[in-house]
């Protein structure tokens, strides 16, 4: 019998996967990128600072804190993103590796950052042991999550309507909470609990514009991996049901010809003693 697929190993797999490689820029770029700037201010980053981007994606982060001055290196786990990002930003440094076990050694940066990589680590306390393990004293740490639904509009109606027409209980590896560091509190204790102190919280506001009200369906179609995953294991009944839902309630977000719907983001950072 073959074994079933850990949550790491079923991630790594579909960001691997040349559809997402090349679906997640169109899909997810103009709006993961409006959190860069909060997130690399948030870790001082600066001319000259050694900066790790963990789950660099596409290497938006890196890319955009090598054109702040830092020496910017980006880690993922995914073969293509890591050849995407190189191609894109040659001012910074890519190569694939793990978040639970990064191949630095100790004190080798002064900011480690995530653009929404926490809900894709299987172990969230291991990568935060990990990145305070390669930051220097008095170096800092910052990521990004999704708010929770009832907030993050354009993946809360996906949810509500798988809930509604489909069903969550699909067999799919189980992971984290893809919410759970929205939560202040969550993002608080994790950190103290890995030794960083003057832990900082915050909401970033973020619009998501798009022309069709079908666009979130069809961007986690495209652009993503444990959303897909749960949309294509319904019925074809189910899926056409669920879509539709989504153009409907996004409908409630209109704007002349454009939808904009809210995406707020919480941002944590930190500083290691």
């Amino acid at each position: 019998m073959t074994e079933p697929l850990t949550f790491h190993e079923f991630e790594r797999q579909g960001w691997s996967a040349e559809r997402v490689v090349a679906g997640y820029p169109d899909s997810f770029s103009a709006l993961t990128t409006q959190s860069v700037a909060a997130l690399l201010d948030a870790a001082g980053v600066r001319r000259g600072a050694r900066v790790l981007d963990v789950a660099t994606g596409p290497g938006y982060v890196a890319g955009a804190a090598a054109e702040r001055g830092a020496v910017a290196t980006g880690l993922d786990f995914s073969p293509g993103m890591v050849v995407f990002a190189r191609r894109t930003y040659p001012a910074a440094e890519f190569q694939e590796g793990d978040a639970g076990a990064l191949p630095f050694a100790d004190g080798d940066f002064d900011a480690v950052v995530s653009n929404y990589g926490m809900p894709h680590f299987p172990d969230h306390d291991a990568f935060l042991r990990e990145a305070s393990r390669v930051l220097r004293s008095g170096g800092r740490i910052a990521f990004t999550s999704w708010a929770p639904p009832a907030a993050c509009i354009g993946f809360g109606v996906i949810y509500a309507a798988v809930q509604t027409h489909g069903r969550m209980d699909v067999p799919l590896p189980p992971g984290p909470n893809f919410f759970l560091f929205g939560d202040p509190v969550e993002c608080e204790r994790s950190l103290a609990a890995a030794g960083f102190r003057s832990v900082s919280v915050a909401t970033i506001p973020m619009m998501w514009r798009m022309a069709s009200p079908y666009e979130p369906y069809e961007a986690v179609m495209r652009g993503a991996v444990r959303a897909a995953a749960l949309l294509r294991a319904q019925t074809d009944e189910a899926r056409a049901a669920i879509r539709e839902a989504v153009g409907t309630a996004i409908r409630a977000y209109a704007k002349g010809e454009m939808f904009q719907v809210p995406m707020p983001a919480t941002l944590a950072s930190a500083e290691k003693p």
